[in-house]
């Protein structure tokens, strides 16, 4: 039912039928509730400066743009980075430090499949969960961080920091409920808008391929993946930050008679320890350096 129910909802808001979109138009009042109060918010807050240098990565809408694999790549490139991310998903509640440039201190329950990527993929970075993004940053700050990157921060407002927003194409561009965003670029909010296939390109690598492959995937809108896909058995598509068991993931393989499962790696960091096959579309981003340029231009000021 809940899987039913969250694709229901990603169609309503990236590729809405005639119903859904006779619903939308019912919804508006509420979307322009919604929306003006968000603008009251947005003009009421204050913006407070850390001490320390703040780039934001995010997008208007609901649901995946790529925030992880571009801040992956860019926070690859600096010493002393951080990222502090809000751990949807996770187990756990409050502050966890999920790894230091030394090691990992937690398990993907505690930290949430996106901050264990990045605990992955960043050996050399500090990944901090926190709900409260101010709290994260101050024990970023804590540990050494001289650039702090922001998983989703471009709602945070009080936040003096570079704002990156990656442009999700959608047939409907209307605030919540009635469309799929959660604000709008206001006058007077500066941000960099990025757009997929000019300011960073899409890489993909196949690894630990296998003859027989099921898709098993629990991102959002996970149609994305068609254009990387090689041949599969089938398509399992789960709903986003699903938890997986190894029973349904062994059912999975039995069913299809498959040599492995084909994964993300937001699924393979939450799979991994079950012991079955996998195989790894491995996502990752070649981003133009004029990206690189607008942080060392925003640094330089700040300093």
């Amino acid at each position: 039912m809940k899987k039913s129910l969250v694709f229901w909802i990603e169609n309503y808001f990236y590729t809405p039928n005639s119903f859904q979109k006779l619903i939308s138009i019912l919804l508006l009042p509420l979307s322009w509730l919604y929306c003006f109060a968000s603008y009251i918010k947005f003009k009421t807050t204050k913006v407070k400066n850390f001490g320390v240098d703040i780039v934001s990565i995010g997008n208007l809408n609901v649901g995946g743009s790529g925030k992880t694999p571009l801040t992956t790549a860019l926070a690859r490139n600096y010493k002393d980075s951080a990222i502090v991310l809000r751990g949807y998903g996770r187990d756990s509640k409050g502050l966890y430090v999920v790894r230091d440039a030394s090691e990992i201190f937690c398990d993907v329950a505690t930290s949430g499949d996106e901050a264990m990527i990045y605990a992955h993929k960043l050996p050399n970075s500090i990944v901090i969960v926190s709900e409260d993004r101010v709290v994260g940053i101050k024990k970023a700050k804590e540990l050494g961080a001289k650039l702090i990157f922001l998983d989703d921060g471009y709602s945070k407002h009080h936040i003096d920091k570079l704002d990156f927003l990656i442009d999700v194409k959608t047939k409907n561009n209307r605030c919540l409920p009635a469309g799929s965003f959660r604000e709008k670029l206001w006058n007077g909010k500066k941000a960099e808008i990025l757009v997929d296939g000019k300011d960073f390109k899409r890489v993909v690598t196949l690894k630990s391929k296998s003859d027989k492959m099921s898709l098993v995937t629990a991102i959002a809108r996970p149609q994305r993946l068609n254009q990387f896909l090689p041949s599969v058995v089938s398509k399992n598509y789960f709903e986003d930050h699903h938890s997986f068991t190894k029973q349904e993931l062994e059912n999975i393989l039995k069913k299809d008679g498959s040599d492995s499962l084909l994964v993300t790696y937001k699924d393979f960091v939450k799979i991994e320890s079950f012991g079955l096959p996998l195989s790894l579309l491995d996502l990752d981003l070649e981003v133009d350096e004029k990206i690189f340029k607008i942080i060392g231009n925003y640094i330089a000021k700040k300093n």
